[in-house]
């Protein structure tokens, strides 16, 4: 007779998801107790499903242990209690004020590139500049429609960006070390699939290749046509977000890493007919 798990059975357990964040911030039981305040011992029953966490009991470790909100929301949905966070559209009401600020950096950017991220990596939203210059490579690419909006993939794929960077192996091993620190440290539940993603593509570099230290910070190096240029990224993140998907949105700032992509930059917005493969 065929049977079926039951919902309960599917569902993580409690003591299970405790020892995982745990072990993933690499804390004993001893060490996790003292900085909750709490004995080993009631923290060993925790861990062994012979004693049932209250709500707050659950928060407390939780904030202890800083994991995600999204992390958080299955801990306690693991322990019986109703999720705290919201995980709202980026476009509800409720986040108006945070897409003003979006599109305040967004525009603020110019003329130099700036795009929005979500927890995968696929991009939300985009200033002109992205479209004049990182948009100029788009006929170029041989990818599938279906990742060319997603910017790692975009950044990794032999049909993507990978012929115009120069430097493609030191920049993307950096970024690879940004996706490492998102799956080991548990930042996002996507981070660790597509880091598996990109490094099934041929001749990537290792995960944790580290890149040559010839500049102070390693840049993303573009050959478009006769033009050279030269941008390092910054990702900004919002301080102290108490809804899911803020906590997971990064803003990618281009910004140029030397004086004649610059003046290239603000050549291209102040004439919308010249093209980088003029």
């Amino acid at each position: 007779m065929e049977t079926f798990a039951r919902p309960s059975q599917l569902r993580p357990q409690f003591p299970d998801l405790l020892r995982h964040w745990r072990s993933e911030r690499r804390m004993s039981q001893l060490g996790l107790a003292t900085e909750a305040g709490i004995s080993a011992r009631h923290l060993c029953f925790l861990e062994k499903g012979r004693s049932q966490p209250s709500r707050e009991m659950v928060v407390l470790l939780a904030q202890v242990l800083d994991i995600p909100l999204a992390g958080q929301n299955a801990l306690l949905v693991a322990a019986g209690f109703a999720p705290v966070f919201s995980a709202s559209a980026l476009d509800a009401p409720e986040l108006a004020s945070v897409q003003q600020a979006l599109d305040f950096m967004l525009a603020h950017q110019e003329p130099f590139p700036a795009l929005v991220v979500d927890e995968h990596w696929e991009v939300r939203q985009r200033n002109t500049a992205t479209a004049r210059i990182l948009g100029a490579l788009r006929p170029h690419y041989t990818l599938p429609d279906a990742l060319a909006q997603n910017a790692l993939h975009v950044l990794c794929h032999p049909g993507g960006m990978r012929p115009f960077m120069p430097n493609w192996e030191d920049f993307v091993s950096a970024y690879l070390q940004v996706l490492q620190r998102e799956a080991t440290q548990g930042l996002s539940q996507a981070a660790a699939k597509l880091r598996d993603e990109l490094l099934r593509y041929p001749d990537m570099p290792a995960a944790f290749a580290a890149p040559k230290a010839d500049h102070p910070m390693v840049p993303m190096q573009l050959r478009i046509g006769r033009h050279d240029l030269s941008f390092f990224v910054t990702l900004t993140t919002f301080a102290m977000p108490r809804d899911v998907t803020l906590q997971q949105i990064k803003i990618e700032c281009f910004f140029p890493a030397d004086a004649m992509t610059a003046a290239l930059a603000r050549a291209l917005a102040a004439e919308p007919k010249l093209s980088l493969f003029d």
